[in-house]
């Protein structure tokens, strides 16, 4: 069965996405500058300047959707878009009651009880999600001014291919904001298909070099930055990644 299908899967990423600090690292020492990364995916890399009065955004690979509600506080429609059914039936249940309750894991069997809340201040009517797949969007999306890939790349088959489409999604001067940390696996891209981490005619390739390769006749980079991340799988067991966060602008 697909991880990202399990309720195992929608309680991690519930956490993830809206945990509290002392939920997601119950102790006073570890890397507590990687908390809230999908909030920070939005925070440090949206560049707010160049938005224009009503803008339209794009979470592709919204998961559970807590980017895409923040991305709401600055855009007036998001449209939040994930492969998983069940994590777009729980940032719909989001959407419409602004909490969903669940349970994770703690150790063991034993879990704890949690409830995801969307702030206040964020307008959920500006918000719609719907499951799709980033290698195959519809062709109705339009066009937006922002346009978030939050840790997807290396999760596609042909990240390539969803890359090429990408340009046709970006208003001129808007923004595309992709996050990853570059983890490539055969699990999910066939090697050839890998935008670095490997060797081509002797040469190291590193993914933000081909990126810069695909995006370049579109879009010109406006800067790079690290973004950690922490995914709390149990009570004493995380996941600390380090996601390079690639900001670019549309020509």
């Amino acid at each position: 069965m697909n991880f990202y299908e399990t309720e195992r899967a929608v309680a991690e990423y519930l956490l993830f996405h809206y945990g509290s600090p002392a939920q997601l690292l119950p102790y006073c020492f570890g890397p507590q500058n990687a908390l809230n990364f999908p909030a920070r995916c939005v925070t440090e890399c949206l560049e707010r300047s160049r938005l224009p009065s009503s803008a339209r955004a794009l979470d592709l690979g919204c998961a559970v959707g807590r980017a895409t509600f923040e991305l709401a506080r600055f855009a007036s429609q998001v449209i939040g878009i994930d492969y998983s059914q069940r994590f777009i039936e729980a940032a719909g249940h989001l959407q419409k009651h602004g909490s969903i309750d669940f349970e994770y894991v703690e150790e063991g069997e034993l879990t704890r009880r949690g409830r995801a809340l969307v702030s206040v201040e964020i307008n959920r009517q500006r918000v719609c999600f719907e499951v799709g797949d980033a290698l195959s969007l519809r062709d109705e999306l339009g066009t937006f001014d922002i346009v978030l890939m939050a840790n997807l790349i290396d999760r596609l088959s042909h990240p390539s291919r969803c890359l090429q489409r990408i340009p046709g999604l970006v208003k001129s001067g808007g923004q595309l904001i992709i996050t990853s940390p570059y983890t490539w696996l055969e699990q999910y891209t066939p090697k050839e298909n890998w935008l670095g981490g490997l060797e081509r005619d002797g040469r190291q390739i590193n993914t933000l070099e081909t990126l810069k390769l695909i995006l370049s006749p579109a879009f010109e980079l406006s800067f790079a930055k690290d973004l950690p991340f922490l995914i709390r799988e149990h009570a004493r067991k995380f996941q600390w990644s380090v996601a390079e966060a690639s900001v670019w602008i549309r020509k």
